[in-house]
């Protein structure tokens, strides 16, 4: 009896080694790796500390860093990630032991009890093809990950320059505001000396009023851009925000096929896409192997009430006779596998019809810059301190005054907005093609 029991320990201790060689190494390396959620989003103590408040003097960079470490989408996706990764040791490994005990309340031809181990061996192949399978999805969870890394940055970025605009507009709306009221002072001077209609006082008036009107829209819209920003960083959606300061304009470097053939690269969208596909390619040769038997190999010991115990060593396989139950699964993987194929080809079309219009934007917006900058800014002040001048001494009637004054504010503003339009749409290629597209690197 002692001797059966070394034995069944014996035949233990090999299907426990055999389960632990299982799993390939190159997988149990993938899996060892530190995440880039550590290495990438939570550097250091000190980083994630420093991210824990946001002051006045915060950069567009810290936003980002407090968005990647408190985003609960972000960290959805990053466990994910590691969920998929936690499914390689599980479809590697063997098929659990079976122990089986019987004990003869009967005893027949002098038997006492029994004592049988099984180990079930899938076909040549069959763990190291799930094996592969389970990694390039979990690749894809990987890139899906990344996928929502930019996504998220893309949301704080947009939000952080649409309220920078709010800010500047604001400023600029002010700065006219201050013309109006210059204008308001001198005709009532002119008014009271007799050189003005009282008609433009009141016209002034009217003036000043539309203007604060536009102060208060602006500082209204300041309200869900703000709560926009906050939900990107996991805080409330009232929770107080600091005016950006003037942005820093990065000079970009790229042409359009540059554009296209960087979505193609680095686009995590498509990555995942990809890695699927490699998947369900793997997963047609894994059905493929379902032609062939599993091998179940075991021993069965007998303890004799008398005289020698006997060991009894079992094979079993099964019987893939249902032949048309195993070209479906094939017909189904390579289906699969066709399906991501075609997604693939119809997301980066779309994607790079996307890139063509951001890029469209993005140069519009450069455009409209240096010719609010380089001539119709300059020239608007100009323009209004002719008008004043002449309407001083009469030479000039209020309405040409008036209309300097709104172009120069349709000026400013229409030059902060390209501003904000032109940093938006780089951030959003930025999403798109999954990398910077400045020179230098952007800085964020």
């Amino acid at each position: 009896m002692r001797r059966l029991r070394a034995r069944f320990a014996l035949a233990v201790l090999a299907i426990m080694v055999a389960g632990c060689a299982s799993l390939p190494p190159e997988e149990a390396v993938v899996i060892n790796n530190k995440s880039l959620w550590e290495q990438d989003v939570m550097p250091s103590k000190g980083l994630e500390q420093k991210a824990v408040g946001l002051t006045s003097k915060s950069t567009l960079h810290d936003y980002l860093l407090y968005a990647a470490l408190n985003n609960p989408g972000l960290k959805a996706a990053f466990l994910k990630w590691k969920a998929a990764l936690e499914k390689i040791p599980q479809v590697t490994a063997l098929p659990d032991p079976r122990f089986t005990y019987g004990y003869f309340i009967q005893i027949m031809m002098n038997q006492h009890q029994s004592f049988a181990l099984e180990q079930t061996f899938p076909w040549f192949g069959k763990l190291k093809l799930q094996g592969d399978a389970a990694a390039e999805a979990a690749r894809a969870e990987k890139a899906r990950y990344d996928a929502a890394k930019l996504k998220l940055f893309y949301e704080v970025k947009e939000a952080y320059y649409e309220y920078y605009y709010l800010a500047q507009a604001i400023a600029v709306t002010k700065e006219n505001l201050g013309y109006v009221k210059y204008l308001e002072s001198v005709a009532r001077t002119g008014y009271a000396s007799g050189m003005i209609d009282y008609a433009d006082v009141v016209r002034a008036q009217v003036e000043l009023g539309k203007l604060e009107d536009s102060l208060k829209t602006l500082d209204d819209g300041a309200e869900p851009v703000a709560a926009r920003l906050n939900a990107a960083l996991n805080r409330p959606p009232d929770a107080p925000l600091f005016w950006p300061e003037k942005i820093k304009e990065e000079k970009a470097a790229f042409t359009s096929k540059q554009l296209l053939e960087w979505l193609k690269e680095y686009n995590p969208e498509l990555k995942a896409l990809g890695f699927e596909a490699a998947g369900a390619k793997w997963q047609i040769a894994r059905a493929r192997k379902d032609y062939y038997p599993d091998l179940t190999l075991g021993m069965q010991g007998v303890d004799m009430i008398q005289g020698k115990d006997a060991i009894v060593a079992m094979a079993t396989v099964n019987l893939p006779v249902w032949r048309s139950k195993y070209r479906a699964e094939v017909r189904e993987a390579a289906a699969n596998y066709e399906s991501l194929l075609g997604q693939r080809s119809d997301r980066r079309n779309t994607l790079g019809a996307d890139v063509k219009l951001a890029e469209y934007k993005y140069r519009d917006a450069e455009r409209k810059i240096a010719l609010y900058r380089g001539a119709l800014i300059p020239e608007a002040k100009q323009a209004i301190d002719v008008s004043l001048q002449a309407y001083q001494t009469g030479k000039e009637g209020y309405t040409a005054v008036v209309d300097a004054i709104r172009n120069l504010l349709e000026f400013e503003l229409s030059y902060e907005r390209a501003i904000t339009d032109r940093e938006q749409r780089l951030a959003e290629l930025e999403m798109l093609v999954g990398r910077a597209v400045t020179v230098g690197g952007r800085g964020d």
